[in-house]
């Protein structure tokens, strides 16, 4: 499993579903706006808006929510956002992708730097991290909408590259390219997707031991806690066991 959506189930483990959820709808709304100022209200014609609303319903976001992002942006009373890709290392050596959209370059920079420094990692050069992931599309379902096989068949017609199931959840990749026609022909079939986005994917994945984990979660926790961090994407594996020592 991808590393981000490993973090993602760990947070949930860890009881904090709320405070992540708040989190969550700031930063769908901010895509929103973001993809809206950048390619224009009619998400028909622009991607980026298309899969940031469908990502936005998926998660429960309020309407109202949605069109008042889009409208605000594309009013000219909108923030203007930087996207930056900051790359470095936690504890155990694991390679942390972080993607902020900030209207603050300095206020952001500050942000990633404490939590790394704070937190037993080391933030890298540009490029120091990001070959050891692959830039793909990934479209997330349900494991109950579909099984393994079907889900699978279903994928390669719609042009995707690999499907990785587990007992939660049916995970679609496939060039980042062609991520929104993916996306709409798995829709077609099973229904909006839980989520559609460009993610970073761990070629390999680091296992993490009871003296690592709480400093790497620390600082997972740390960079997700910015109001400027979009995505946070590592490569780790915290072992069923060790979660359930720190649980």
């Amino acid at each position: 499993m991808a590393g981000h959506s490993k973090w993602a189930n760990i947070q949930h483990r860890k009881g904090r579903q709320d405070k992540a959820r708040s989190k969550l709808f700031s930063k769908l709304s901010k895509e929103i706006a973001i993809a809206a100022k950048m390619g224009g209200p009619d998400v028909d014609a622009n991607p980026r808006l298309r899969l940031a609303v469908a990502n936005a319903k998926s998660q429960s976001v309020p309407k109202d929510n949605i069109q008042r992002a889009i409208d605000k942006a594309t009013g000219g009373d909108g923030a203007d956002y930087d996207e930056i890709r900051y790359e470095g290392f936690g504890p155990a050596g694991i390679g942390i992708i972080v993607e902020v959209s900030t209207d603050n370059k300095n206020r952001a920079a500050a942000d990633v730097r404490s939590a790394f420094a704070k937190n037993g990692g080391n933030l890298g050069e540009t490029g120091s991290v990001a070959f050891m992931f692959d830039h793909v599309g990934e479209v997330q379902y349900g494991a109950d909408v579909a099984d393994e096989e079907a889900m699978l068949e279903a994928a390669i017609e719609a042009g995707a590259e690999d499907v990785v199931s587990d007992e939660e959840t049916h995970i679609i990749y496939c060039a980042r390219e062609d991520l929104n026609e993916v996306a709409k022909a798995m829709e077609t079939v099973f229904g909006e997707p839980k989520s559609a986005n460009i993610i970073w994917k761990p070629q390999n994945i680091i296992e993490v031991g009871a003296d690592k984990a709480p400093t790497l979660l620390k600082l997972l926790d740390a960079l997700e806690d910015s109001d400027d961090v979009q995505n946070v994407y590592a490569n780790f594996d915290i072992p069923e066991e060790v979660m359930e020592s720190l649980d």
